[in-house]
């Protein structure tokens, strides 16, 4: 299960400042995954920037998810939605007792390629 975190989103300011707020939540969400098996990593832009904070929940073999509009303190969101999204037999996040900010804030769900058919 892994979470990762765009680094170069900025706050709703637009702030340039150094964390970035990305940066902040990506290290909120490393605070709350200790102990719980769920990786954090961070890239340098999910292209999301109109929906400023964006994060992903990535799990092998299941639909991938990208949320937008987080703000700093989201990564125990982040977290919860991962301890969902691991236990799901479906390899979807369950709608019950997925945090608002992961039900507002749902930007794209992704299938897995072993689910995508091939045009006929």
């Amino acid at each position: 299960m892994t979470i990762l975190v765009c680094s170069s989103c900025r706050d709703e300011t637009g702030s340039d400042a150094h964390p970035r707020a990305g940066e902040r939540l990506a290290e909120s969400a490393r605070r709350a995954a200790v102990g719980q098996g769920i990786t954090v990593r961070t890239v340098e832009c999910l292209g999301n920037c109109k929906r400023r904070l964006s994060a992903a929940l990535l799990r092998d073999g299941a639909w991938s998810y990208v949320f937008g509009d987080l703000n700093v303190s989201s990564g125990d969101d982040l977290v919860t939605g991962a301890q969902l999204f691991s236990t799901s037999t479906d390899g979807l996040i369950p709608w019950r007792g997925r945090p608002d900010s992961l039900k507002r804030g749902l930007v794209a769900r992704i299938p897995p390629l072993a689910l995508i058919k091939e045009d006929k």
